[in-house]
């Protein structure tokens, strides 16, 4: 099980990359300008050799100059006597996330009557459509998400639907080895109860079995009950849960 959680761990970090990426001694420190707890985060890739105390502080130290919050991320491949280091340094639990895994030898798609469109490259009106839909104001996420997006290094599907001359709904999925995962499902709040974002997510399902995956995965927080219920009746199963400590301010 481990392993697999190590295989989807590396796929999310091929999916989502950060705007700068420092490695320190099997850390790898992700800064982002605060856009994402995982772009904004310290993850645990390899063996450590220098003592924990001195590893944190230096992390504390970078966040601080970056101006952001030092966070790190804990998933079931880290030590939990770590989560209870930085418990005891009164960082607290934030952002918990699961992860859900589907087989897509069992995926059955609905036949629902709405066009949804799909690219290979993440157009402009995309991401202004993203943009809109998280209510990203800041000009500095304005400016560094779209080099995110272009950094991915995997194939991607780009879906949206479009209704009144504009862009409605959006999914992204990324293909790597043989799973594609599901990002960034978004519905214009006008536009939701009209089964769009199962429209996404099955057209971008369909892709990705056309495409040669085999299994799929995603990424939902635990209070996203109407998330949550559209992914179970997709099909999709928990697979494992992860958090970030960050510092009590």
């Amino acid at each position: 099980m481990l392993a697999y959680i190590k295989q989807i761990e590396d796929m999310s970090l091929n999916a989502w990359p950060s705007h700068q990426i420092q490695i320190y001694d099997g850390w790898l420190l992700r800064f982002s300008y605060f856009y994402t707890h995982r772009t904004n985060s310290v993850e645990q890739i390899g063996a450590s050799t220098i003592p924990l105390e001195e590893k944190v502080d230096y992390c504390e130290n970078i966040y601080c100059h970056w101006g952001t919050p030092c966070i790190f991320k804990i998933s079931p491949l880290v030590d939990p006597e770590f989560d209870r280091y930085l418990e005891s340094l009164d960082y607290v639990i934030a952002h918990p996330t699961e992860v859900k895994t589907l087989d897509l030898s069992a995926f059955t798609p609905k036949d629902l009557p709405v066009k949804v469109n799909l690219d290979k490259e993440i157009p402009w009106d995309w991401l202004d459509a993203l943009f809109s839909f998280k209510g990203t104001t800041s000009m500095i996420h304005r400016r560094i998400v779209p080099t995110m997006y272009s950094a991915i290094p995997k194939d991607t599907v780009v879906a949206s639907i479009q209704q009144d001359n504009r862009i409605v709904a959006i999914g992204l999925g990324i293909l790597d080895r043989d799973h594609i995962g599901l990002y960034a499902i978004h519905v214009d709040p006008c536009y939701r109860r009209r089964h769009y974002a199962q429209a996404i997510c099955q057209s971008i399902l369909n892709e990705g079995i056309r495409q040669g995956a085999q299994r799929a995965y995603l990424q939902v927080v635990p209070d996203n009950i109407s998330a949550k219920k559209l992914y179970y009746n997709l099909g999709f199963q928990d697979c494992y849960k992860y958090w970030f400590r960050l510092k009590r301010v």
